[in-house]
């Protein structure tokens, strides 16, 4: 997937699958799950292959939104622990839209 804008998951209960960052910039991770105490994490790949957090923004215990940089090259996925019926979406954020 290489959009500016698309779902990362959809009623889901475990981690994805990597995924290309949609653009180069500013980029709004929004997310709404069952939580049940678990957490939703946007995660990019590291140099050697391991998952890497995005951010403490991106980091989420509730429904909600941040804002995250993204680059093209970027290989991102959602980490999800416990939570589940996860929905979560990703949407370029260009000023003046």
């Amino acid at each position: 997937m290489s959009v500016i804008s698309g779902t990362l998951a959809s009623n889901a209960s475990s981690t994805t699958d990597y995924t290309s960052a949609p653009s180069n910039g500013w980029h709004v991770f929004d997310v709404e799950a069952t939580w049940g105490g678990g957490t939703v994490k946007l995660q990019r790949k590291g140099p050697n292959g391991t998952a890497v957090d995005i951010g403490g923004e991106a980091t989420m215990t509730a429904n909600g939104h941040a804002m995250v940089w993204l680059f093209t090259d970027d290989e991102i996925r959602v980490n999800i622990d416990t939570a589940t019926g996860v929905y979560a979406r990703i949407r370029y954020a260009q000023e003046g839209q």
